[in-house]
């Protein structure tokens, strides 16, 4: 399965210029995504979608990965047409993942276990979530909150698409994960520091 990392927002709250290129312990905010991806026993091809706002960012991913991640350039300002976009330059075949350049803390083996979730729930698409309590107590106040069977719901921003039908609304599994690594993002200065202490303490 192919995917295409999102990379096409400036980061306004972060305040720290294009997102996709700040650091985390030496390391950018988006290669952890592309190095995770590419270590994934399921997925091929890696594309990053980048925008007008991020030209630091396609050029840093040029110099470090000499042409092996593809970098396409959207027009910016529509995240929707942005993502059809990049589906369609790529010319990916069958499913495709969708993911947020801003996710440090997943890794390979989380990656493999939702396109084997998806590959067994039989839908078009599907789409990651978790609960919001575990946003709640990683101290987290989520964006977009969604209400799933009476339960609140916070989307992670990792989704899988059906690329052929890419233009249409598509039927959706909702993959509901209890881990606290899907719930942080790097938004904000404070969740850049959360990512910092998650991995201090794993090392």
């Amino acid at each position: 399965m192919d995917a295409i990392v999102m990379a096409g927002g400036f980061g306004q709250r972060l305040g720290m210029g294009e997102k996709p290129c700040v650091e985390l312990l030496g390391k950018p905010l988006i290669s952890y995504v592309i190095d995770t991806l590419r270590a994934s026993k399921e997925t091929d091809r890696v594309f990053v979608a980048v925008s007008p706002v991020t030209p630091k960012t396609e050029i840093m991913l040029q110099e470090r990965y000499k042409g092996e991640v593809r970098v396409i350039r959207t027009f910016g300002g529509n995240y929707v047409g942005d993502m059809i976009y990049a589906v369609e330059t790529a010319q990916t075949i069958g499913p495709v993942m969708i993911i947020m350049s801003d996710l440090p803390l997943i890794n390979s083996e989380l990656i493999d276990f939702v396109i084997e979730k998806y590959r067994k729930a039989g839908t078009p698409a599907l789409s990651v979530y978790v609960p919001i309590d575990i946003c709640k107590g990683i101290g987290i106040r989520p964006d977009t909150v969604f209400n799933k069977d009476g339960k609140l719901i916070v989307p992670v921003g990792i989704n899988i698409l059906d690329s052929s039908q890419i233009r249409n609304e598509q039927e959706d599994f909702n993959l509901i994960l209890e881990n606290p690594k899907l719930a942080i993002n790097v938004n904000t200065v404070e969740d850049l520091q959360r990512c910092k202490d998650q991995m201090q303490c794993t090392n």
